[in-house]
């Protein structure tokens, strides 16, 4: 036998190779959650929608809106919102609390423009403010 076989007594080792770096894994779970995506944003917009011009608990106190009507009211408060809470972003690097900044702004908007369109007589509209405000 010559020197380079080898023989079933010795195993014969792969040639040694240099491992690939890995990846630092904090760069690989690094997410920002503000600003939103565009997705994101229509499909908020979608729901707004959605809460405008279905039966719930806002529709039973102060009626649904047109598709229409809700179509643009629902463009608006969520720009509105948006323009906000992006301004707010500015002042701090916790996107967390921008979208929760963000989140208020939404109800608090959605609450007013209801209110405005509501027919006159619409009952307990002050406690209904006084709840999602706090």
């Amino acid at each position: 036998m010559s020197d380079t076989e080898t023989t079933p007594n010795q195993p014969s080792s792969p040639p040694q190779t240099e491992a690939p770096p890995q990846p630092d894994p904090s760069a690989a779970l690094s997410f920002t959650i503000w600003p939103l995506t565009g997705r994101t944003r229509d499909a908020i917009v979608n729901r707004l929608i959605e809460t405008l011009t279905t039966s719930s608990v806002l529709s039973k106190r102060y009626g649904t809106l047109s598709f229409d009507e809700a179509s643009a009211a629902a463009r608006q408060i969520e720009g509105e919102a948006f323009s906000a809470a992006d301004a707010s972003a500015a002042t701090s690097a916790d996107g967390i609390k921008t979208l929760q900044f963000y989140s208020k702004e939404i109800s608090k908007r959605m609450l007013d423009t209801v209110k405005t369109r509501a027919p006159p007589g619409s009952s307990a509209v002050e406690g209904v403010a006084t709840v999602v405000s706090e």
